[in-house]
Formats: structure tokens, C-alpha cells, sequence
């Protein structure tokens, strides 16, 4: 693997974020979706991760006052467990931190144990559930938070 490269998404990424987003999720965000996030949402933040010009993965949230919801993080399968997810939400963190972030939350399958672990691996914690959260298959997802500071990662 080269070089990673983590850097805030523009409108030249949405292609490759888009691409990513359908390889990972049952129900993915349309690439109009992603258009809107970057261009019309002011309170969207999104990070991609590249090794040369290709995109491997992203991350992307909504900056709300000092709470931050997280809303997407993928890897293209053939990168996963290299360590991107973690370093796009330690970038992730220290950026929003930087616009007056304090707390994090996200959404999370019962299922995806994976994500799970890396979540809890970043400091997130278990706070709640979300019934029947998933509408594919009527999946209930765990909402996870995490207090963050300037300065700490």
C-alpha cells in the first residue's frame, strides 16, 4: 500500500466516495446525497482518504453547536484493516475539535461487530439503542458518543 493521504473531501471526490459508499452499506447514500453534503449543508464536514489519486476511504459529519454527529465511514474493501477508518476518525476528531466540537455520536449496526470495535478502540461508548434503526431489515442500531477536547485524540 502507498502513501495515505487524509484531506478534507471537495467536489472532484465525490465520485470515489460514491463508489466506496455502495460497496459498503446495504443502503447507500446517492451520489446527489454526497453533492448536497458538500455544496448546500453548512454544517457538513468530510474527510477522504487517498493513496495517490485514488480514494480509499472517507469519513463525514454534522457539526451542530459543539455536538458532532458522525454520519459516514468507509474503506474500499480491499484497504480495510490497514488502519484508514482509524486514521480518518483521528482526523476527523482533530478537525472538529478545531470548530469548537465536545461531543461525538454515531449510529451503529448490532451487527457490525467490526465497527464496534473500532469505535470503542477511539474512546466511543455504548448510550442508547435505536430500534428498529435500519429499514432494509429492521436492524436495531446502538448509538455510541464520545467526549472530545482540543488538544486530545
Amino acid at each position: 500500500m502507498g502513501t495515505v493521504a487524509i484531506k478534507k473531501m471537495g467536489l472532484e471526490d465525490i465520485e470515489g466516495v460514491w463508489q466506496i459508499e455502495k460497496l459498503s452499506f446495504t443502503q447507500p447514500w446517492s451520489r446527489q446525497a454526497f453533492l448536497e453534503e458538500v455544496v448546500f449543508n453548512e454544517r457538513a464536514f468530510y474527510l477522504v482518504a487517498k493513496v495517490g489519486k485514488s480514494i480509499v476511504g472517507y469519513a463525514g459529519c454534522w457539526v451542530i453547536y459543539d455536538e458532532v454527529h458522525i454520519t459516514n465511514v468507509a474503506v474500499r474493501p480491499e484497504y480495510r484493516g490497514q488502519r484508514i477508518a482509524t486514521r480518518l476518525l483521528e482526523s476527523l476528531e482533530e478537525e472538529v475539535a478545531k470548530l469548537g466540537g465536545e461531543s461525538l455520536t454515531l449510529e451503529v449496526r448490532v451487527s457490525n461487530q467490526t465497527a464496534q470495535h473500532l469505535y470503542r478502540q477511539r474512546g466511543f461508548y455504548p448510550v442508547g439503542l435505536r430500534k428498529q434503526y435500519y429499514s432494509d431489515n429492521d436492524e436495531d442500531a446502538i448509538i455510541m458518543s464520545k467526549s472530545i477536547l482540543a488538544g486530545e485524540g
